[in-house]
């Protein structure tokens, strides 16, 4: 199982063996991680799963669609990195992921 490190904004991390199948944001849920609110449930119709990704990951992501990059453009203090977690489907080529929470929510 790939393992994902999410990192509090505080610096507190969990590493966490996610499952192939389902997304980033899922991962964090199912796990209490903090920070990680996911209001809508994965429908991209909120950016409560915002978190910023480290730069070397971003040729193996999904391109963004464009309803993902207007919900970023509502997301708190977003970034060239910021990703929807809910749109980050683990597979095997994301072992190592890390992803770090910003200090709010939407």
């Amino acid at each position: 199982m790939p393992k994902i490190r999410y990192i509090e904004s505080n610096g507190t991390s969990h590493t966490l063996e996610v499952p192939n199948g389902i997304t980033v944001m899922e991962g964090a849920v199912q796990n209490n991680i903090p920070g990680i609110d996911a209001d809508c449930g994965g429908g991209m119709a909120c950016a409560t799963c915002h978190v910023y990704v480290k730069d070397e990951w971003f040729d193996k992501l999904p391109k963004k669609e464009d309803g993902e990059e207007d919900m970023i453009d509502m997301a708190f203090e977003p970034k060239k990195n910021s990703r929807l977690s809910c749109q980050l489907l683990v597979t095997d080529e994301l072992d190592g992921l890390v992803v770090n929470i910003p200090s709010k929510q939407g």
